[in-house]
């Protein structure tokens, strides 16, 4: 008897390891182009780029398939600690010269998400339609980013559905595949967009606001960290993929197009809110906190001004890592 219960003891121990290592949450880091230095600010340099690769080669890292991110998330299923997912906006040609060859190198699974419109342009900016087959062919996944890349929250309901409905089908005419993940334009939404991307058949929709992707997080705004070149440096890059997530169920305004601009934003988290909270507009102003229980209202210094508004909740974690929450609003004008 003594023996057996060792043996479970001995088991439960080398268990322990890998049930810690279990978590509900996933890092997203979005990219546009890559060596094109005349546009900084959605460039990478490729030193930076590959200095991003050989981090998440050797640092412990599991850069996973973004559908089985979005599925784990979908579905609460646990996902390995330190989930980093690569995703691609806009294809442009750099993309297939300089990335792909990069991230197969190293064996990354990566999601490139395209507007059709650039790709049926002809440009030599953009791939065509006979290199995204070659990629897809061998595994790169693709996703909608719309048909002719609008500020989605400013169209009505019809023309936010001919996006989709036009680029769904260009993808099946050329690819012979139609997405189910999706990626906003500008990472603009509202909760009338967010409806129609339901109904045009997606299952999970993309922002790119910074903040970490986690189970109860609202599946049609999930967060991507955005890098550039003057984001790009590798210790930002480091702090960004050890990123935890704050878990955040429910904010009140819930439309990221709310109008008029709130003064006030209510966030529901999942947990107890972590000590060293502390949130923030997109200027770096701080917001004011109450907190009761769970619930945390951040009150601004002035409501946002017309266009693209952040607010932003970060906390400090074990061994120098932080929890962050983000959310992006649209005012209208």
């Amino acid at each position: 008897m003594k023996h057996k219960i060792q043996v479970a003891l001995t088991a439960l121990l080398l268990l322990a390891p890998a049930l810690a290592k279990a978590s509900d949450s996933a890092v997203i880091v979005m990219y546009h182009r890559f060596g094109e230095g005349a546009i900084p600010s959605t460039n990478i340099r490729l030193d930076q780029f590959e200095a991003h690769l050989k981090h998440l080669k050797e640092g412990g890292y599991r850069v996973l398939p973004l559908s089985e991110i979005a599925s784990a998330l979908a579905g609460g299923k646990e996902l390995p600690e330190k989930a980093v997912a690569i995703t691609i906006d806009d294809a442009y040609l750099s993309v297939y010269k300089e990335a792909w060859p990069r991230l197969k190198a190293m064996g990354f699974p990566f999601t490139l998400f395209v507007t059709t419109k650039d790709v049926d342009g002809g440009s030599k900016l953009y791939m065509s339609w006979d290199q995204m087959r070659e990629m897809a062919k061998q595994g790169v996944a693709i996703g909608n980013h719309s048909a002719t890349h609008p500020h989605m929250a400013d169209l009505p309901p019809g023309a936010v559905q001919e996006e989709f409905r036009h680029s769904q089908q260009r993808f099946k005419d050329e690819l012979g595949l139609t997405p189910d993940l999706m990626a906003y334009p500008y990472g603009e939404a509202s909760l009338g967009v967010i409806e129609e991307a339901k109904k045009a058949g997606f299952r999970v929709g993309f922002g790119q606001h910074s903040g970490v992707a986690h189970s109860g997080a609202p599946l049609f705004y999930l967060p991507r960290f955005a890098l550039n070149e003057h984001y790009g440096d590798l210790e930002r890059f480091r702090r960004t993929v050890d990123m935890l997530a704050l878990p955040v169920t429910a904010i009140d305004p819930p439309d990221p197009a709310p109008k008029p601009s709130p003064k006030n934003f209510r966030l529901t988290l999942r947990d107890d809110p972590p000590r060293g909270l502390n949130c923030y507009t997109g200027d770096g102003a701080p917001a004011a906190l109450k907190i009761e229980g769970k619930i945390v209202t951040a009150t601004l210094s002035k409501p946002f001004p017309p266009g693209r508004g952040r607010l932003s909740c970060t906390a400090p974690a074990a061994n120098g890592r932080w929890r962050w929450f983000g959310h992006q609003v649209i005012i209208s004008q």
